[in-house]
């Protein structure tokens, strides 16, 4: 299972939009600072996730929550 996953930053105003393998795993990285992107914002706490069985469908709605549709979306249902 591939999970699409939303970050929001404790202290920052901050989203970090992903996909992983192992969701727990993933979230210690970001919060240990071993991620470029997202050391700067860290702790991290996880806002949103969605299951998928291929690696491809999780990239495809990790694209999706980066553009304006996908914005909206999150928006519309409270995530962000």
């Amino acid at each position: 299972m591939y999970t699409t996953y939303v970050l929001r930053s404790v202290y920052y105003d901050r989203h970090y939009y992903g996909h992983t393998s192992d969701m727990e795993k993933r979230l210690k990285r970001h919060n240990q600072g071993k991620v470029k992107s997202t050391k700067a914002y860290k702790p991290w706490k996880v806002i949103y996730t969605e299951e998928f069985s291929t690696k491809s469908e999780a990239f495809q709605r990790e694209m999706f929550f980066k553009s304006i549709e996908g914005y909206k979306y999150l928006t519309r249902k409270g995530v962000i």
